[in-house]
């Protein structure tokens, strides 16, 4: 089905050492703590990578950083003007670039530490996947405070990663993905449309057309934690009463009614048809009487990886704030 839909080579690949890793990352005002982000990726074991920055206006000593390490690295740095219009459209746009071609693809933000094999690890399983199946490697983050303390891991899931999970829930963090060249075509074909977050939205254009997703259990980079990130741990009993807090405000309501209006733009032809069935029964849980909102609602089958969430997401149903 997918591959009608654009051309990938399904038996050629380079060796897993000489494949290319296109590293797709945003910046804004991230002087602080990019030297030691751009010296993680420098001191990655698989070295086959370029990196493409989007700065996103910053008015600090992001660019000279950035420069800096461009002379260190030759012929390995592109830099351009971002869209600013927020954290995710700076990914999107670059994720949705023809222009910005490699075998794989590994989205990076500007404050965090990759572990040396990060890349390694994710080509190693998505090398196992046929070039034409679209597939994403995710997973947990070992959680660091602003000075670089490690306080811990960020929660581990169990139950797997699918698009009725994906629908309700990203399972991994945008800089934990790398990306095979299938669904960098597959979001280039589907093009930019209006999501709540680059990194949800790839999860569910990947598991909602039938391709492979990963979640990796072993953490592959430090997670900054500091007063300027812009999704937190959600590690905690803390993090998980704010995720309550949020899904009955009706913030989740919000995110929903986006993330759907993004799915039903994606052409049918792309969806797998049980996929297709569970957006639609989903959509109606969204908006039916009391009655048939739980119908739909567990027809459709979505869940999250925790008790609580689903629990918050049943009331959400009840209260119709889904």
């Amino acid at each position: 089905m997918l591959a009608s839909a654009f051309t990938v080579d399904r038996l050629w690949r380079p060796p897993i050492a000489a494949a290319h890793v296109a590293i797709l990352m945003g910046t804004k005002n991230g002087a602080k703590f990019l030297a030691a982000q751009l010296a993680s990726i420098a001191d990655q074991t698989h070295a086959d990578w370029s990196l493409f920055v989007s700065d996103d206006g910053s008015t600090d000593n992001t660019k000279e950083i950035i420069a800096h390490f461009e002379r260190d690295h030759p012929q390995k740095i592109l830099v351009r003007a971002g869209p600013e219009q927020g954290v995710s459209a700076n990914f999107v746009s670059l994720a949705t670039d023809p222009t910005i071609d490699a075998d794989y693809f590994a989205f990076s933000d500007q404050d965090d530490i990759w572990h040396s094999d990060k890349l390694e690890r994710a080509i190693g399983w998505l090398a196992t996947i046929p070039n034409h199946i679209p597939s994403l490697y995710c997973g947990r983050t070992e959680l660091i405070t602003s000075d670089g303390r490690s306080y811990g891991l960020s929660l581990l899931f169990s139950r797997p990663p699918s698009f009725k999970n994906a629908i309700v829930q990203n399972m991994g963090g945008g800089n934990t993905m790398v990306f095979n060249r299938a669904a960098k075509k597959l979001w280039e074909e589907v093009g930019k449309v209006d999501v709540v977050l680059h990194d949800w939205w790839l999860y569910q254009l990947v598991s909602a057309t039938g391709g492979a997703v990963r979640y990796d259990p072993q953490p592959m980079l430090k997670y900054r934690q500091h007063g300027h990130s812009l999704i937190g741990s959600n590690l905690g009993w803390r993090a998980r009463t704010a995720r309550m807090r949020m899904t009955l405000s009706g913030r989740f309501h919000a995110w929903n009614t986006i993330n759907i209006a993004a799915l039903e733009r994606v052409p049918g032809h792309l969806i797998e048809p049980k996929n297709r069935t569970v957006l639609t029964l989903f959509t109606r849980a969204t908006r039916a009487s009391l009655f048939k909102r739980i119908m739909y609602y567990r027809q459709s089958g979505v869940y999250r990886q925790s008790v609580i969430d689903n629990i918050a997401m049943f009331i959400a149903v009840i209260i119709k704030k889904l």
